[in-house]
């Protein structure tokens, strides 16, 4: 058990360069917890991306599946599991969660594009929800009313990503701008292979940014709602997200030529900023109940 703990510890610390920020907002009584769910994310992230060949992940993704299911009957073994075991026993952990990003996984196997947004919000449920599933179970705050707040941003999230990573998605044969929309906005099937930015694209990438900011914005009640400094995490998510999208605004939506990130400069400014959010609400704190209650 301590050497599958420390196995996910070291995936987690040299696999993700934002963790020491992120665990310093975690309570420390968490931080293997953490590291437990993302390495089991991590390998079935890997075991549907770095492959490459379609039918060898999908069986390498069942394996997963089938260690996922001897966790839960008391039967792990991989080191993962070992240690992820002992955090779904401490928070409770549904199967759930885990199956679906598996089952995302998989679809990305066997589905390069989708027809509807509708399509492509199912996507979503399977995987990027989950991840904001696993942390409401993890800090104590897994009920209804969060779940439809944190599902919310992690669509919302995905989406900033999907229209990031348009070029990129292209290259390895990817298309998450559904064809309905595309069709609305006059961009033919031709523009999408010659990667022609016209006036349909920028559009259509203009109507997607706005949508995906609804999403983002739609969650926000869920910072307040989460335990201590935890809600800095949250607010740095959403912030994230809305930092991606006004990007792509700034390039013009140009997403083809242009691929917009992030700068660590951004990234400070967003702490600052969710860290004096936080301030603001711990010392608005007692005044608002007060007015409350009194």
């Amino acid at each position: 058990s301590e050497f599958a703990a420390g196995y996910c510890k070291r995936l987690a610390t040299t696999h993700y360069e934002n963790f020491p920020l992120v665990s310093w907002m975690l309570p420390p009584k968490l931080h293997q917890d953490f590291f437990n769910v993302y390495a089991y994310c991590r390998w079935a992230d890997d075991l549907g991306d770095e492959v490459g060949d379609p039918a060898k992940s999908l069986e390498l993704l069942s394996w997963w599946r089938a260690e996922l299911q001897d966790c839960y009957a008391g039967r792990a073994t991989h080191p993962v599991f070992v240690a992820l075991g002992e955090t779904i026993k401490r928070h409770t952990i549904p199967f759930e969660p885990f199956e679906h990003l598996i089952h995302a996984f998989e679809q990305d196997q066997r589905l390069p594009q989708y027809q509807t947004f509708e399509e492509l919000l199912g996507y979503c449920q399977n995987s990027a929800n989950p991840v904001g599933r696993l942390v409401l179970y993890l800090v104590g705050a897994a009920n209804e009313t969060n779940f439809r707040w944190s599902d919310s941003i992690c669509t919302g999230l995905q989406l900033a990503n999907f229209w990031q990573d348009v070029a990129r998605d292209a290259d390895i044969g990817r298309r998450y701008l559904p064809l309905e929309d595309c069709q609305q906005f006059g961009y033919t099937e031709a523009d999408w292979q010659q990667r022609v930015t016209n006036d349909s694209f920028l559009e259509l990438m203009e109507f997607q940014v706005a949508r995906a900011e609804s999403y983002l914005k739609a969650g926000l009640p869920l910072v307040a709602r989460m335990p201590g400094r935890v809600q800095i995490d949250i607010d740095l998510f959403v912030a994230g997200g809305l930092k991606i999208l006004h990007k792509v605004r700034q390039i013009g939506f140009r997403v083809w030529e242009t691929r917009p990130k992030v700068t660590k400069i951004d990234a400070a400014w967003m702490l600052l900023a969710a860290v004096g959010r936080y301030g603001a609400r711990q010392v608005m704190q007692p005044f608002w109940s007060r007015t409350q209650h009194g």
